[in-house]
């Protein structure tokens, strides 16, 4: 099933620490071939509290791949095969401000691209596209989300900037210090080029963004290790999943869902003329960019 439906489906990626979604009823792992490569993994499908849900591992089950070497585009393609209308990315980040504390969530509304080796756009030769990036979350996810975390208990702040970096080695204490003065307040290596990818494919998306750690600019923390990492991680697992639960409802009792401005992304970002587009190009993205593009035939 691919293209926007009436009915929302909810996509999850899990991040670091968040391999599996609980309570799923009827779920079943789907193996979901995509023309820009292979997924992170199978994608779980299945339903909670009546909503309809697909779950893709980020880094694949038991975190085989680094955040570098993600197939973003194949991912955010898969989820689109799936049927996903609406997208929750869960990300492990450091905290770049005191008050963000560990074992906190982030409801992200901006990102700071600082990523240098990746595939950024399912568009390129042949098909030329420019989607805004302006709010490159979803507000109406956002919401749901911050009412969510509420309901299940959880410490989250409502906005904030996340810096995406390329990794896999973390901050050095100069580029820590660097992105709080761009008054930067999480820093991570997944969300980008995730979120603009969501754009492309008309998904709505937004991010939880779970706080690990202190990065290395607090004068009182540790250097960042993995060890300090994983155990926050396992804390913040099961209140990633709690959020997923509380969210499944809102978004399945949502009449606005079908018509969020994210899903018309597209509309007019489409620059190259039908004439001069290349067929082999237009025939990928049809999981993507298939209402458009059949709209322009």
């Amino acid at each position: 099933m691919a293209g926007n439906s009436s009915a929302p489906v909810l996509g999850i990626i899990g991040g670091s620490g968040v391999y599996d979604i609980e309570g799923l009823s009827n779920k079943r792992w789907r193996r979901i071939d995509s023309p820009f490569g292979a997924p992170s993994d199978e994608l779980l499908c299945g339903e909670l509290n009546g909503q309809q849900m697909v779950f893709l591992p980020r880094h694949g089950r038991g975190h085989r791949i680094p955040p570098s070497e993600i197939n973003f585009r194949a991912n955010i393609d898969a989820l689109k095969r799936a049927g996903a209308t609406d997208v929750i990315s869960v990300s492990a980040v450091g905290s770049l401000r005191e008050h963000l504390r560990p074992g906190m969530f982030v409801i992200v509304d901006q990102f700071i691209d600082r990523t240098f080796d990746r595939v950024k756009s399912f568009f390129g030769t042949g098909l030329v596209a420019h989607v805004s990036m302006a709010h490159p979350v979803c507000r109406r996810l956002g919401d749901h989300l911050e009412t969510a975390a509420r309901a299940a208990g959880i410490e989250a702040a409502r906005g904030g900037t996340y810096l995406v970096m390329e990794g896999p080695q973390f901050s050095s204490l100069a580029e820590s210090e660097l992105y709080r003065s761009w008054n930067c307040d999480v820093i991570g290596m997944t969300n980008m080029p995730e979120a603009k990818l969501a754009r492309e494919a008309e998904l709505c998306y937004a991010t939880v963004a779970m706080v690990t750690d202190f990065d290395c600019w607090h004068p009182n923390h540790d250097d960042v290790t993995v060890e300090a990492i994983v155990r926050v991680l396992l804390a913040n697992a099961d209140n990633a999943r709690g959020l997923v639960k509380q969210v499944a409802p809102l978004l399945h009792n949502d009449a606005a869902a079908p018509a969020c401005g994210c899903r018309s992304a597209l509309e007019h970002a489409l620059i190259t003329p039908p004439e001069a587009r290349d067929p082999e190009l237009v025939g990928r993205l049809e999981a993507v960019a298939g209402r458009v593009l059949h709209l322009a035939k």
